[in-house]
This record gives structure tokens, sequence and C-alpha cells, in this order.
């Protein structure tokens, strides 16, 4: 008797589990920001790399043909904004939860002051997967641009 009430508790501690929270994960991509580097960069010479954790729901996020534009990065002293393509992720249909890591490269930047010794530049992040749905955003800590 004491093994079956056993084995009956630790079933229910198992069946009570959630797996990770994949209950809230959607069809809509999410994203962390998790580094920027360097922290800082020779004005019109150095990139800025920013990397970005992403979940997506449907695996519908990337794609693999050419002109699509998927990432978009906003230098917020200016609101000019980047676009960058993701490669394709998953197979097409595959209908499965995806996680993992991008790095994007952002070229030179200038100084908008020319005048400046040195700016601090965030940035504003999101994705969008091929179904048009919109990540949330995600805004950058901030490198310093110097001439």
């Amino acid at each position: 008797m004491k093994k079956l009430l056993s084995l009956l508790l630790i079933s229910l501690v198992l069946v009570s589990c959630k797996k990770d929270d994949e209950d809230d994960i959607t069809s809509i991509p999410h994203i962390t920001f998790k580094s920027i580097s360097p922290g800082t960069i020779k004005e019109f010479k150095d990139s800025v790399v920013i990397g970005i954790e992403y979940t997506d729901g449907d695996g519908d996020l990337g794609e693999n043909g050419t002109g699509i534009e998927n990432a978009f990065i906003t230098d917020t002293r200016n609101n000019l904004t980047y676009s960058f393509r993701i490669r394709q992720l998953a197979p097409d249909n595959a209908n499965i939860i995806i996680r993992g890591n991008l790095n994007i490269v952002v070229p030179s930047l200038g100084l908008l002051n020319s005048s400046s010794s040195g700016e601090s530049a965030s940035f504003q992040v999101y994705i969008k997967d091929r179904a048009g749905n919109s990540s949330n955003t995600v805004t950058t800590s901030s490198v310093t641009v110097v001439p």
C-alpha cells in the first residue's frame, strides 16, 4: 500500500509540472536583448554586433529568398532604421517551437554632432516571421561612437 501511495504521489507531481513554460509560447516571435559589442566604436570604421535570443512557436522565422527584410534595428539617436534578413531557421510548414540566438551586425555609424568627442548610441530591435507577425521590441544598452 505504501508503494502504491508513493507511486501515485510521484505521478501526481510529474503530471502537475509544466514543460519549460511552453504553454506561454505563441506563433508570435519573442526576443530578448542579450548583448551589444564593442562598447566603443570608431566612427565610420567599426561595426556594432547586437545579440538577441529568439523564440517562435510555429517555426516560421526567417526567409531564404533574397530581398526579404525581417529584422529591424533603429538607431534611437535619429530614428534611422536598418533592415536585415534572417535566414530561414526551420523547414517550411515545420510548425515546431524554435529557439536560439542571433547576432546582427550593424555597419559603421557616424556621429550626429561632428564637433562631439563622442556620442552614446542605443538601438531598438524587432523581428518579423513569414506570417507577418512582429515580435516585441527590445532596447539595447548603449555603445559610444567616437571620431
